[in-house]
């Protein structure tokens, strides 16, 4: 192992937890209300936030795998998070413009 591993303190990793679970919650009951009505604004919104939930995830996974087994620095997975919290924002400000 690398003498530059950078570990998570428990507290980001109780709030990244969190962030999880309410993105989840998020998602999950904005698809329902799409399901509900079949506004396309409510669609874009669910895949938004969908985004930024596994924008989430994925920083996680790929920061404990990436940077545990194969020594990639941390950057690599705050670029992933970042960008698809990024894209995932664009999506949901997208779904706050969708006329219907």
């Amino acid at each position: 192992m690398s003498p530059h591993t950078y570990t998570l303190p428990p507290t980001a990793i109780a709030f990244k937890t969190l962030t999880l679970i309410l993105g989840g919650l998020i998602t999950y009951f904005s698809y329902r209300a799409y399901k509900r009505t079949r506004a396309p604004s409510l669609r874009a919104l669910a895949i938004g936030f969908g985004l930024v939930t596994t924008g989430s995830l994925l920083a996680g996974v790929s920061n404990l795998l990436l940077n545990r087994f194969i020594d990639v620095p941390i950057y690599v997975s705050l670029t992933i998070e970042s960008g698809l919290t990024m894209i995932g924002f664009g999506v949901i400000v997208y779904s706050l413009y969708t006329q219907k």
